[in-house]
C-alpha cells in the first residue's frame, strides 16, 4: 500500500488514487502519520484538530472508524489507555492479504446476551518499569470484583493480559474474546499519591461510554480498587450496584509489604518456566507469610506453586506434600476468596488425595466467582480425578470459552483429553492430547497420556519416544509409584496407563 499526503492540496492518495476524507478525518491522518514513530494520546490528537474547542471525545472516535473503513483496520492500532498510533506495515500487509483494504479477521466469538466486559492491563505511567507488577496487581483485583458481580460476563485476566503492551483494534479484542465492552485505563503515581484513570469503551465502534478519574494514596490501594470496579459496575448496570458492589469489599491482607511480595511472587509462581523461579517465587511468598501469617492468598498460591512442581515433574509427590497444612488452613477458614479455594481444593485433590473435599471446594468457588477461567480448568481436573467425565468436559469447555487465550490452555486442552481417555473415546482423546502438546509441552501428564493412548492404539514407537521424555522428566517413575500417587480413579485410565508403563520398560 503507497499512502500519500499532499498537504497544500488536502489530498490524501491511496496507491495513486485519491480517497474521499473530511476537513477533521485529514486533519487526524496526517498528525497520526507524521509521528507514525510513536504512540499519539488521545489529548494530543484532540488539541492538534480540535485547537480550542471543547469536543467530546467521541467526535475522534468516529473519525478513526471512518479512517479505518477507508485505510483497511490495520492502519490504526488502538493503545489502551493512552492513544492511537499509525502502522504503515501492518496497513500493506492488509492490503495484500485481504484483497479489501482490511485486516484478515478471526472468526468472532458469540457475544453472550448478559453483559460482557473484559479488562485490558491499564498502562504504566508510574515512570517506574519496576512497578508494572502494581500496575498489573490493581487490574487483577478490579477483574476478580467484577467477575464476582453474577449479571455480568467477565473474560479472565489470563487471556486479557495477552494484549499487554500490544498495539491493537478494540473491535479485534471485542471479536477475539467475544465481549461487548472494554476497560481500559492507566494508572500515575507520585510519591504515595496515586491516579488512575479509566475509561468503558464498546468493542465494535470504539464510542467511549464512561470514563472517570480516581485519586488516593497508594497505603489506600484496596478502597481505589473497590471503587473503580464499583463505578464500572454502575455504568454497565446500575440496577446490580447496590444489591453486589458489596461482594468487592474483601480485603486480602492489611500488610501492604506482604500484599507487595505477594504481587511480585504471582507470575514467577504462575509461569513455572523454570525451577529457578518458582523457588524464587516461594521465597517471596514465605517472606509474605512471615509478615502476615493468616494471609490466605499468601498460602494458596504456595500451594499452586507446590502443584506446578509435581505436575512439570521437577518434584516429586512426596515432596509436593510439604504444603497441605496450608492448603488445610485455607480450607478449614472457608474464605470468600475463589482462587483461593480453587488452589487449595485442587491442590489437596491432586497431591492429598483428598478429592471430594477439593471437589467441594472448587464448586464454592464457582458460586463466589462463576467467571473464573482458572476454577473452571481445576474444577474440570477434579471431576475428571472422580471419573465424573461429561461434566469433566462441560467445565474444561467452559474455561476454554470465559479465556480463550488462557496461557494454560494446554492444560485445558488435555483435561478434556483425559475425559474422553477414561469414556472409552481413544482416537477423540488422542487428538485432544497432540493440539494440548502443541499448546504446551513441558507439561508431564500430556506425556503420560500419549504414552498409554499410543499404547493401546498400537502405536508402539509413538508410545516409546512419550515414554523417553518422561523418563527424562522423572527418572523415578516406576508402575507401583504412578498406581499409588496417581489422582485419577479410572480403571480405564489406571490400567492403561500402567501397561503402556511396563511395556516401554518402566520398573515394576
Amino acid at each position: 500500500m503507497t499512502l500519500e499526503i499532499l498537504h497544500a492540496q488536502r489530498i490524501v492518495l491511496l496507491d495513486g488514487t485519491e480517497i474521499a476524507l473530511g476537513t477533521r478525518a485529514f486533519d487526524v491522518l496526517a498528525h497520526l502519520v507524521a509521528n507514525a514513530d510513536r504512540v499519539v494520546s488521545k489529548a494530543e490528537l484532540l488539541d492538534a484538530v480540535w485547537a480550542g474547542l471543547m469536543v467530546e471525545e467521541s467526535n475522534l472516535t468516529v473519525q478513526i472508524a471512518g479512517l479505518r473503513k477507508a485505510l483497511g483496520r490495520a492502519t490504526i492500532k488502538t493503545v489502551p489507555g493512552i492513544g492511537y498510533r499509525f502502522v504503515a506495515t501492518a496497513a500493506a500487509t492488509a492490503t495484500e492479504d485481504a484483497g479489501d483494504g482490511s485486516a484478515p479477521q478471526a472468526a468472532a466469538l458469540p457475544v453472550p446476551d448478559i453483559p460482557s466486559l473484559a479488562v485490558l492491563p491499564f498502562a504504566n505511567l508510574t515512570g517506574a518499569v519496576e512497578r508494572d507488577y502494581l500496575v498489573d496487581g490493581i487490574v487483577n483485583e478490579v477483574i476478580m470484583a467484577l467477575s464476582r458481580v453474577s449479571g455480568f460476563f467477565v473474560i479472565s485476566s489470563t487471556s486479557s493480559f495477552n494484549y499487554k503492551g500490544r498495539s491493537i483494534d478494540l473491535s479485534e479484542v471485542g471479536r477475539e474474546l467475544g465481549v461487548r465492552y472494554v476497560l481500559e485505563g492507566s494508572i500515575q503515581q507520585a510519591g504515595d499519591q496515586m491516579r488512575i484513570f479509566t475509561q468503558l469503551v464498546e468493542a465494535e465502534s470504539g464510542h467511549t461510554l464512561w470514563r472517570d478519574r480516581f485519586d488516593g494514596q497508594a497505603s489506600e490501594i484496596f478502597e481505589l480498587q473497590d471503587r473503580v470496579a464499583e463505578h464500572v459496575a454502575a455504568a454497565l448496570e446500575p440496577r446490580l450496584i447496590w444489591a453486589e458492589a458489596t461482594r468487592a469489599q474483601a480485603k486480602p491482607t492489611a500488610s501492604l509489604a506482604a500484599y507487595d511480595l505477594c504481587l511480585r511472587a504471582a507470575p514467577l509462581v504462575y509461569r513455572q518456566n523454570t525451577l529457578d523461579s518458582l523457588i524464587e517465587g516461594l521465597d517471596l511468598l514465605r517472606q509474605a507469610l512471615a509478615l502476615d501469617p493468616d494471609y490466605l492468598q499468601a498460602k494458596a498460591l504456595i500451594c499452586y506453586a507446590h502443584t506446578g512442581a509435581v505436575a512439570t515433574r521437577w518434584w516429586t509427590f512426596e515432596q509436593a506434600r510439604a504444603a497441605l497444612p496450608l492448603a488445610h488452613e485455607v480450607l478449614d477458614a472457608n474464605p470468600e476468596d475463589p482462587l483461593a479455594l480453587a488452589y487449595c481444593g485442587h491442590y489437596i485433590a491432586y497431591v492429598g488425595g483428598e478429592t471430594r473435599r477439593g471437589l467441594t471446594a472448587l464448586q464454592r468457588a464457582k458460586v463466589l466467582n462463576p467467571n473464573s477461567a482458572t476454577v473452571a480448568m481445576l474444577l474440570g481436573w477434579v471431576h475428571n480425578y472422580l471419573s465424573e467425565n461429561e461434566a469433566a468436559i462441560a467445565e474444561l469447555r467452559r474455561a476454554r470459552r470465559i479465556s480463550p487465550l488462557h496461557p494454560d490452555i494446554g492444560v485445558i486442552t488435555a483435561g478434556i483429553g483425559n475425559a474422553l481417555f477414561q469414556m472409552g473415546k481413544i482416537d477423540e482423546a488422542a487428538a485432544q492430547y497432540e493440539q494440548a502438546l502443541s499448546e504446551y509441552p513441558e507439561f508431564a501428564t500430556i506425556h503420560l497420556g500419549l504414552m498409554g493412548i499410543y499404547w493401546a492404539l498400537g502405536r508402539k514407537e509413538e508410545s516409546a519416544q512419550m515414554a523417553e521424555i518422561l523418563r527424562r522428566k522423572a527418572p523415578d517413575t516406576t508402575v507401583a509409584n504412578f498406581r499409588k500417587n496417581r489422582p485419577q480413579d479410572s480403571p480405564t485410565y489406571i490400567e492403561a496407563i500402567a501397561a503402556a508403563l511396563e511395556g516401554n520398560g518402566f520398573p515394576p
